[in-house]
């Protein structure tokens, strides 16, 4: 019977380290796949192809949301300021009808591509408690932020830059 191999003091550190550092590599998790209709563009949207090409920062709201419509304007700015550079925003209606969220896009002039999830499946699968929520998908297609409440302009900004460089 083969005696088992003891490792070193040395050796035993880095073993802790390396498994370390896989653990940190697992807080990054792969986000799901997911496809969505776009409200009024006939099209449907597909996760699987914007990774590798784009980030991506899901933003899960409600017309019925006090704090989403707070925020209406600056995640509006935050599409125009970041969509010429590979940045994708997508709307995320939670619990929406399609014209209570047409009625909400048209009071603040939302341009960015907006989906319906009135089951809140979509939403569900990327660990939604409420609205609104805020997912951010590196263009590995790891979900790099999830940020429940409030995500300013400048905070989403301080996550997007770092991944838009080469």
């Amino acid at each position: 019977m083969a005696r088992p191999r003891l490792l070193r003091p040395g050796a035993a550190a880095l073993a802790l380290v390396l498994g370390l550092a896989g653990a940190a590599a697992a807080d990054t998790p792969a986000a799901p796949a997911f496809s969505a209709r776009v409200l009024d563009e006939g099209r449907t949207l597909d996760s699987r192809t914007l990774i590798g090409k784009k980030v991506v920062v899901l933003r899960f709201q409600g017309s019925w949301c006090k704090v989403c419509t707070a925020q209406a304007v600056a995640i509006q700015r935050l599409a125009e300021k970041y969509g010429p550079r590979d940045v994708e925003v997508i709307g995320v209606h939670v619990n929406d009808t399609a014209a209570e969220t047409r009625a909400w896009r048209r009071r603040y002039k939302q341009t960015y591509p907006a989906a319906l999830d009135p089951g809140a499946r979509i939403a569900t699968r990327f660990g939604f408690k409420r609205a609104p929520y805020t997912v951010v998908i590196d263009k590995k297609g790891e979900i790099v932020a999830r940020i429940h409440g409030s995500a300013d302009e400048a905070r989403l900004a301080k996550i997007i830059e770092p991944l838009l460089r080469p």
